[in-house]
């Protein structure tokens, strides 16, 4: 059985692309070990799921603490020159341990013999190269976003585009998440066109339910407005709960958790509008399915921050159709796409908050349309899932490992 070792920057708890793919190969008749990092407490360091999936978190260096708490405690005494030398030792610290837990990872992937090296986003290219490289194994490189031009990511914007134009056409094969981000990559690293796996979850028959009016006790028979996702910037949330004040008669429930958090809560209350905008943590991966359901309305009023942004369709976007929710969506030319020629909600501007709350009105206000575009949601969820798509992977990997028996 051939072996693949998948790395991802995260805890592998709620990043369902990488469930998927690990899933699909998985079936296919390959041994998938995803590699992760570990917070003790928080993640067990060594797993097997119950589809035969293995995980091996790492955990991170001991001072990866201690860099956390040192950071905060950096005191605002207009001391430029403390600063600056708070400010390097916590950047000290913070290459050294993110070199150790990218050494550790290594090692734990050397130790599995993968046949294939699979990185999720750039921030593990290096290290999955690496592997590949010392263990003789083949490498895919799996790019979630656009990180040269992503929301966060300018200070970083020149190293990343060293490592992708360096590591990219070194890869055996390479994935991306919609056509426009594939173009951007086969143009910027003269790649091959990357296969394009949208971020769309598996097809479930998921029947209405009233999970957000009980959890939150809504009394009003008012529809439900729902955003899922992370509180971030760019995403076009202020504007939202700004448009919140000019559509009455509905809920707007947030879905998520992120540095946006505390300042979107701070503006509904400074607004007024604590009785008709709620806000709901991160739920699992298991139970958002029935949150979604019991919405009415899902919206994406992402703003036009970077090119990634620009290029996106959003996993959020396939997951609302799959709930039969009509939706409220910023045009840009992938998202378009799926709106415009399924017929499934309305398009607006970005960074409008008028034209977002005329579009939410209009649905709102209208229950005949909702029906009309829940339905079609429905339909295109049959045809817009995972299961549609999942074989481009497979497809990938057999060609990959041809390649390889052919050497």
């Amino acid at each position: 059985m051939k072996r693949i070792a998948m790395v991802v920057w995260n805890e592998f708890l709620n990043d369902a692309r990488v469930l998927k793919e690990a899933e699909t190969l998985q079936r296919s008749g390959y041994q998938v070990c995803v590699f992760a990092l570990h917070t003790p407490g928080v993640t067990k360091a060594n797993e097997r799921l119950a589809n035969g999936i293995e995980v091996v978190r790492v955990a991170r260096s001991p001072f990866w603490k201690w860099r956390k708490s040192s950071a905060k405690k950096t005191p605002n005494n207009g001391s430029s020159v403390y600063r600056s030398h708070i400010g390097l030792k916590h950047q000290l610290l913070r290459v050294v341990t993110r070199g150790w837990t990218h050494l550790c990872l290594i090692i734990q992937m050397l130790r599995y013999k993968a046949d294939v090296v699979h990185a999720h986003d750039v921030n593990t290219l290096p290290t999955a190269w690496l592997t590949a490289k010392l263990g003789k194994s083949h490498l895919v490189y799996d790019a979630h976003e656009i990180s040269t031009s992503r929301e966060g990511y300018s200070s970083f914007r020149r190293l990343v585009a060293f490592v992708e134009k360096w590591l990219m056409p070194k890869a055996d094969g390479t994935i991306t998440t919609t056509d426009a981000r594939a173009k951007f990559f086969a143009r910027a690293y003269q790649v091959k066109r990357p296969t394009v796996l949208q971020n769309r979850p598996r097809f479930t028959a998921t029947d209405s339910t009233d999970r957000i009016r009980k959890e939150l006790g809504l009394d009003a028979p008012w529809p439900i407005i729902l955003y899922q996702g992370g509180l971030q910037q760019g995403r076009g949330l202020e504007k939202l709960i700004q448009s919140a004040s000019l559509v009455p008669n509905a809920y707007f429930v947030f879905i998520g958790g992120g540095r946006l958090s505390q300042s979107l809560i701070q503006q509904t209350s400074d607004s007024g509008l604590q009785k008709r905008v709620y806000f709901i943590p991160t739920v699992s991966l298991a139970d958002l399915p029935s949150y979604t359901a019991s919405a009415d309305i899902g919206v994406q009023p992402i703003e036009n921050t970077c090119l990634n942004h620009y290029t996106t369709d959003s996993n959020k976007l396939f997951e609302y159709l799959t709930a039969g929710l009509p939706v409220v969506a910023t045009n840009f030319p992938e998202i378009r796409k799926i709106v415009q020629r399924n017929d499934v909600g309305r398009l607006v501007p970005h960074n409008d908050p008028l034209a977002l709350a005329t579009a939410l009105n209009e649905l709102v206000s209208d229950a005949a349309l909702r029906a009309k575009f829940a339905s079609n949601a429905m339909a295109t969820a049959y045809r817009l899932n995972w299961e549609e798509q999942e074989s481009r992977l497979v497809e990938l990997y057999n060609c990959v490992l041809k390649a390889q028996t052919k050497q």
